[in-house]
C-alpha cells in the first residue's frame, strides 16, 4: 500500500487495499470523516454530512468485500461527496423522513433545509457502485461563481492556502478531495465550474460531453450548459468514476444513448502519433506567467512523449464571456422563477401572493444570483431578445462550428484551465468582470458542448495550475489518455497540499 496517509490514496491504492484485506472500508471512512471534523471551520467544505449512515454503508460494502464482490466494482467502499445541488433521498413516499437523508440547500437560503422525496440519477448510479456518500459539499448559490464565495453559507477556503478561494462554483466538491475528506466528489460544470476549481485546488476535474451523464436530479442553473462530472486525485481514478456515472436515462431528455466505452482501458500511457492542437487565443491577457510557462512546460512534455503538437486557431474565443453570460443568466432567469415561495422551500408568508413573491426571493436569493437573474430576464424582455439572446446563440453556433473545425485535424486541444492560480478570498468580490474572466478558458466548452479535463501540471508561487484537454463530442476516451499519459510522465500524481499548522 501507498506510503501516503489513509485518506489521501487514490481510489486505485484505495481499493487494491481493500481487495487485499488491508484495510477497510469501515478504516477509509473514518480516516475522511476525521478529517472533515478536524477542518471544517478552517475549510468550510461540507454543509451536511451523516456519519452515522456513511459507517453504516461501509459496513455493508465490506460485508460485500469479504464474499468476494470487489473484483469487478471499482467504487466498493470507496466514500465520495456530492455537491449541494445534487437531490439525495430524504423523505418516503408518505413525506416522511428517511433515516440518513440528507438535505439539498444548492448552497442558498431559499431552500435551507429541503429535503427532497427522490435521489439524482448520479446518486443512484454511485450507490449501485457500492460507493459511500459521505456528505454534500458547499457551493456557490445555484452554482453561480468562479470562488465560492457567493454561497449563503459561507466561502470553503483552498486547503493549498487558508486565504485563497478553492474555485467555484464546485469549490466544496475540490477542497474535500484536495484535503483528503473524500476519495473523490462530484460537481457541476456550467461555464468551468468543476475544471477551474480542479485547476486552482491541485485535483483532477472533468466536465463530459453534455448529454453523456444524466443531469436528473441536478438543481439547474442554465439548462443548454450543466453538466455533472468527478473530481479525483488521478486520471485512472477519474475513468473509474466517470465509467460508472456515464450512460443514458430516460429520466433526463438532453441525456444521449451511445455507447458508454471503458475509459480505464483507454490509459494506455502512449500518446505516440496522436494530433494535439494548442489554440494562441488561449494563452489570454492578464496570464499569470507561472502559469503560462508550467502550462507550456507540460505541452512540451507531451511532445517529448511522440504527440505532435500543431498551432491551431479558434477566432471566435473572445467573444464566449460575452455569449455566455447572456445565455447562462437567460436560462438561469427562467429556471429560478420555481422558487417562488409557494410551491417548496423559504416563503416569507406574506398575504398578498405578490408580496409573498417579492419577500420571499428579496431575501431568499443572494446578490450574484440576483444579479444574474436581472441580467438574463433583460435579454429575454420584448425589444432586447433578438438583440441579445438570439444574436449569443448565433455566436454560440459559430463557436461549436470552430471546435468542430479545429478538432477534424487534431485530436484533441490542450489549454489553460484557468488564467490564475487561486486569488486570496474576497480580491475580486466587488469586481464581477474580473471574477467573470476567471472563466474565460473555461466556457467556450461548455457552449460548445465538448469534454474537457483539467489536470495538475506543476506549481506557481507554490499554488497548482491546471493543464485542460478538450476533446470531441463523446470522446472523453481520447482526453482521459492524453491525461494519463502526461501526469505519468509529469510527476505531478501525489501532489497534495501541506499539512496544517494545527494548534
Amino acid at each position: 500500500m501507498s506510503s501516503l496517509p489513509l485518506a489521501d490514496l487514490t481510489i486505485t491504492d484505495a481499493g487494491a487495499a481493500l481487495r487485499d484485506g488491508e484495510t477497510s472500508s469501515r478504516e477509509l471512512t473514518d480516516a475522511c470523516l476525521t478529517r472533515i471534523e478536524r477542518d471544517a471551520a478552517r475549510l468550510n467544505t461540507f454543509l451536511a454530512v451523516d456519519a452515522e449512515a456513511a459507517l453504516r454503508a461501509a459496513d455493508e460494502a465490506d460485508a460485500a468485500l469479504a464474499r468476494g464482490e470487489g473484483a469487478d466494482r471499482p467504487l466498493l467502499g470507496i466514500p465520495y461527496a456530492l455537491k449541494d445541488i445534487f437531490v439525495t433521498r430524504a423523505l418516503d413516499d408518505g413525506g416522511r423522513e428517511l433515516p440518513g437523508g440528507l438535505p439539498t440547500t444548492a448552497g442558498s437560503f431559499i431552500l435551507e433545509g429541503y429535503r427532497s422525496p427522490y435521489a439524482s440519477s448520479a446518486q443512484e448510479r454511485l450507490e449501485a457502485a457500492g460507493a459511500i456518500l459521505l456528505g454534500k459539499t458547499n457551493c456557490d448559490e445555484f452554482a453561480m461563481g468562479s470562488s465560492n464565495e457567493n454561497s449563503a453559507f459561507g466561502p470553503v477556503r483552498n486547503p493549498w492556502d487558508e486565504t485563497t478561494v478553492p474555485g467555484g462554483s464546485s469549490g466544496g466538491s475540490a477542497a474535500a478531495v484536495a484535503g483528503g475528506q473524500a476519495y473523490f466528489s462530484l460537481g457541476t460544470d456550467t461555464g468551468g465550474s468543476i475544471r477551474q476549481p480542479a485547476s486552482l485546488t491541485g485535483t483532477v476535474g472533468m466536465k463530459p460531453t453534455y448529454g453523456r451523464v444524466s443531469r436528473y436530479g441536478m438543481i439547474a442553473f442554465a439548462s443548454s450548459l450543466d453538466q455533472c462530472g468527478p473530481f479525483a486525485r488521478s486520471v485512472r481514478d477519474l475513468a473509474l468514476v466517470l465509467g460508472a456515472l456515464a450512460g443514458h436515462d430516460p429520466r433526463d431528455s438532453t441525456s444521449v444513448d451511445t455507447p458508454v466505452p471503458d475509459y480505464a482501458a483507454a490509459l494506455t500511457g502512449d500518446v505516440k502519433g496522436l494530433r494535439l492542437g494548442v489554440p494562441r487565443e488561449y494563452f489570454v491577457a492578464g496570464m499569470e506567467p507561472g502559469v503560462e510557462a508550467s502550462v507550456r512546460a507540460g505541452i512540451d512534455t507531451l511532445r517529448a512523449l511522440g504527440a505532435e503538437i500543431v498551432d491551431v486557431s479558434l477566432p471566435s474565443t473572445d467573444r464566449g464571456l460575452a455569449t455566455y453570460y447572456i445565455i447562462a443568466p437567460a436560462e438561469a432567469s427562467a429556471n429560478l422563477a420555481r422558487y417562488d415561495g409557494v410551491r417548496y422551500g423559504l416563503s416569507a408568508g406574506a398575504e398578498e401572493l405578490w408580496d409573498n413573491y417579492d419577500n420571499t426571493r428579496g431575501s431568499g436569493f443572494g446578490a450574484e444570483v440576483k444579479r444574474r437573474i436581472m441580467l438574463g430576464t433583460y435579454a429575454l424582455s420584448a425589444g432586447y431578445y433578438d438583440a441579445y439572446y438570439v444574436k449569443a446563440q448565433q455566436v454560440r453556433t459559430l463557436i461549436k462550428d470552430e471546435f468542430d473545425a479545429v478538432l477534424d485535424t487534431v485530436d484533441a486541444i490542450l489549454a489553460p484551465t484557468s488564467p490564475t492560480v487561486a486569488f486570496k478570498i474576497g480580491a475580486k468580490v466587488d469586481d464581477p468582470l474580473a471574477m467573470y474572466l476567471n472563466d474565460a478558458c473555461t466556457l467556450p466548452v461548455n457552449i460548445a458542448g465538448l469534454p474537457g479535463i483539467s489536470v495538475p501540471c506543476g506549481l506557481s508561487d507554490g499554488l497548482p495550475v491546471g493543464l485542460q484537454v478538450i476533446g470531441r463530442a463523446f470522446d472523453e476516451a481520447t482526453v482521459l489518455r492524453v491525461a494519463d499519459a502526461y501526469e505519468r510522465a509529469a510527476g505531478f500524481a501525489d501532489l497534495r497540499p501541506p499539512a496544517p499548522a494545527l494548534t
